[in-house]
């Protein structure tokens, strides 16, 4: 695992120099596919090295954030056009880029959370630098207070279990089995609110709606399921105590999801609308863990990988729009289909698999969730069926709304898309949809 972060090191290195913008977003690619390559499909940790190692979520949750940072550079066109301070640029998400691969690598519980928290400070430079609008102060320490008043319980709860125990090895705290109350909350608080559970969600949209395209690719595609991969780490020791308490995180998600797909029916901005659209995913993939079934962790997996690329091509479209007409406004964004043909297509792709429409890998995600939570419990059905129900209509309103109609009238011109947003969209795209052929492995079924 090593290699890799010397690899991302030297890269900081390069992206120091005179016009290297495209060669490091050569280069991250260039490691990506290396990655690919690195799969040892095994359910037990492998390639370690210190502190480090890799087992299959592990490996799901680097390739995705190596693809993700990739495709933030390359929808940053901009920031290299007009020259925003785009070595600084690189550098920020390189760094955001070696902390989450250091989270994701991590097998000692206080390792992942030191980077779980580091990861915050690229992402509010990210918001506070690059953002558009006055208020990105108050979203980033929105961002900032939510993260850190539910971690600090969590590092007393990590340094209780190294005490008790003597380690913080992942693969050994499996061997024991807490029954503390006051340990399970402090763990697991931190997670809800990074997943984001409907209740503590607020910072989310503010967060969204305030960051650059890159920032919000970043938060929607890898910073929603650090929550998600932190309770598959710690529930392994927490199972017990899971037991008795999870119906009502599970309850609270679905409820808030129903009610999350409600605030999406009359959003105007496009942003705050995919913004929302993520927790009521979110939701749903946290119901599925917290059943702590096979079939449900597998799952939620499954929809975190599919929501992570689809997410993050929705905000690349709403940036592209954004680019050309200065807003982000459904009042505004319509009638594209005359203003952007081409882009219309690719609208249409990422929102029916954003709706889980088959192909996509949110469809086998969905599936398997519906599954796992209904087994837990048959009373799900009615938050479930209304939640599938309104992610279908608030996702058809965003369709319908910003593509079809009638131009607005301060438009004059027709504007094709550059080639550069084209392979973008093509980049989320097709890994979602061609996934489903070697679904095993996004299941975890190995």
């Amino acid at each position: 695992m090593l290699k890799f972060l010397f690899m991302l090191l030297f890269l900081m290195i390069i992206s120091l120099l005179r016009k290297s913008f495209w060669m490091v977003q050569n280069l991250m690619f260039f490691m990506s596919f290396l990655f690919i390559f690195y799969n040892n499909f095994a359910n037990y940790w492998m390639s370690l090295s210190y502190f480090m190692g890799c087992d299959m979520i592990s490996y799901g949750m680097i390739l995705l954030s190596l693809w993700i940072c990739s495709l933030m550079v390359m929808a940053s066109g901009s920031v290299d056009k007009y020259n925003y301070y785009k070595n600084f640029f690189l550098i920020n998400i390189l760094f955001l880029l070696l902390f989450l691969y250091l989270t994701f690598s991590s097998m000692s519980l206080f390792m992942f959370y030191l980077f779980f928290e580091s990861s915050l400070i690229p992402t509010l430079f990210l918001i506070l630098g690059w953002g558009y609008q006055p208020e990105r102060l108050q979203a980033g320490v929105y961002l900032l207070f939510y993260t850190l008043f539910a971690s600090l319980p969590m590092l007393i709860g990590i340094f209780y279990c190294y005490n008790e125990f003597g380690t913080m090895n992942f693969y050994l705290l499996k061997n024991y089995n807490y029954m503390y109350e006051l340990l399970y909350f402090s763990l697991i608080f931190a997670f809800l609110v990074k997943m984001p559970m409907f209740l503590v969600h607020l910072w989310l949209p503010k967060a969204h709606v305030e960051a650059p395209v890159s920032g919000s690719m970043i938060l929607a595609g890898i910073l929603l399921k650090l929550g998600g991969y932190g309770l598959v780490r710690v529930f392994m020791f927490l199972s017990y105590m899971g037991l008795k308490y999870n119906f009502i995180w599970v309850s609270i998600s679905l409820v808030g999801g129903v009610l999350v797909s409600f605030i999406c029916l009359r959003q105007t901005d496009l942003k705050a609308l995919i913004a929302y659209s993520s927790v009521a995913h979110m939701g749903i993939v946290l119901s599925g863990l917290m059943t702590m079934t096979y079939f449900g962790i597998c799952s939620s997996y499954c929809l975190m990988i599919a929501h992570g690329l689809c997410s993050s091509g929705l905000f690349c479209l709403a940036n592209v729009s954004y680019e050309r007409l200065g807003s982000r406004s459904l009042l505004i964004n319509k009638g594209l289909l005359n203003f952007m043909p081409s882009m219309t297509l690719w609208w249409f792709l990422l929102c029916s698999s954003n709706m889980a429409a088959p192909p996509s890998l949110n469809l086998l995600g969905e599936i398997g969730l519906l599954n796992s939570i209904v087994a837990w419990s048959w009373v799900s059905m009615l938050m479930l069926s209304l939640l599938s129900f309104f992610s279908a209509a608030y996702t058809l309103y965003l369709y319908s709304y910003s593509q079809h109609g009638k131009l607005c009238s301060g438009i004059y011109s027709c504007s094709s898309g550059m080639n550069r947003e084209y392979l973008l969209m093509f980049l989320h795209w097709f890994p979602l949809n061609l996934l489903i052929l070697k679904s095993d492995t996004c299941m975890l079924w190995l």
